[in-house]
């Protein structure tokens, strides 16, 4: 096998194109999703007069396990 770095950069931009494409209609068509990412059951919401702070610690995780999971695949295959 023979190490063509013009294929291999190839391949990074196309996978970067799609996830940025999948995030750009996740974003768009979001909000017609059953349930909002970012308002995750889980997730902590504090109100205050003044003050809000939140804390995605479910969408975090489940970001994460996406994000894992779509590493692991991608690695597996090459």
């Amino acid at each position: 096998m023979q190490f063509d770095p013009m294929r291999d950069l190839g391949r990074v931009l196309l996978a970067t194109g799609l996830v940025v494409a999948a995030l750009g209609l996740l974003l768009t068509f979001g909000s017609k999703l059953p349930f909002r990412i970012g308002r995750l059951p889980g997730d902590i919401v504090f109100k205050r007069d003044h003050f809000t702070f939140y804390m995605p610690i479910v969408t975090s995780l489940l970001l994460s396990l996406v994000l894992s999971l779509l590493y692991w695949l991608l690695r597996r295959r090459s």
